[in-house]
């Protein structure tokens, strides 16, 4: 049986004047769940949450059936991650990266990490400050993706140009199409998400608005533009 990726249970996270509020999630594995809403509705906490990286008032986390905060070391091999800031040293190139990676992953694969970089046309001398912010995000992107993880959590891949986010977008849908393989991907982009989420889930000022499967959402919902006056007339 295939164990859920991701299970978020009441998670709660309270600052001054923000307040994430009882988030319920389930990503079920080989699927690519879509995380939207507005600048500061708590996606980034969100995913902060679910890594540990702060830590929560309330509720639970698991990740591939561990509790996140007892065995985060562990899980995290199993994670790859990709941020908004990559955080990578300015000064090492990409081969270098790979090497440093290598004495970091129990699972790390040379082979894949090179099959990566030239698929996304990353160049490979370059130091990592002197490439592009595009070129960083691919570096993210190689790495989270060359240590056998199976849960990707992705929040950089709409900083990407088109071009290059068609790619990714390729390179996830063929990662999950292993059930044991899922996606957690924040962005703005809903023609992305509509291209090959199976879930969306949109927050808004850290409430969870919908949670709903994408099929559904487009075979039963739509929208409606016409007057005051005609939709008060409408059942």
């Amino acid at each position: 049986m295939t164990v859920n990726a991701l299970e978020i249970t009441n998670l709660t996270k309270k600052y001054n004047g923000f307040k994430l509020d009882g988030l319920n999630l389930t990503l079920p594995g080989g699927c690519i769940l879509g995380l939207i809403g507005e600048n500061g509705a708590g996606k980034s906490t969100t995913i902060k949450l679910i890594l540990d990286m702060i830590k929560r008032d309330d509720g639970s986390v698991k990740i591939l059936g561990r509790d996140n905060s007892g065995e985060i070391r562990l899980i995290k091999e199993d994670v790859g991650t990709v941020f908004d800031d990559v955080g990578i040293p300015d000064c090492l190139n990409v081969r270098q990266v790979g090497k440093i990676m290598r004495g970091t992953f129990k699972n790390w694969s040379d082979k894949d990490y090179d099959a990566l970089l030239k698929r996304l046309d990353v160049p490979l001398d370059k130091p990592f400050g002197k490439l592009s912010r595009g070129n960083r995000m691919k570096v993210g992107i190689a790495v989270a993706m060359s240590h056998n993880a199976k849960l990707l959590l992705d929040e950089a891949t709409s900083g990407l140009d088109p071009i290059v986010r068609d790619e990714v977008l390729d390179i996830l849908n063929e990662f999950t199409r292993d059930e044991e393989h899922s996606v957690l991907m924040s962005s703005h982009i809903v023609s992305d998400l509509e291209k090959i989420c199976d879930y969306i889930a949109f927050l808004h000022k850290g409430k969870l608005i919908l949670f709903e499967e994408k099929d559904a959402l487009l075979a039963e919902y739509g929208v409606i533009h016409c007057t005051e006056q005609r939709l008060a007339e409408l059942d």
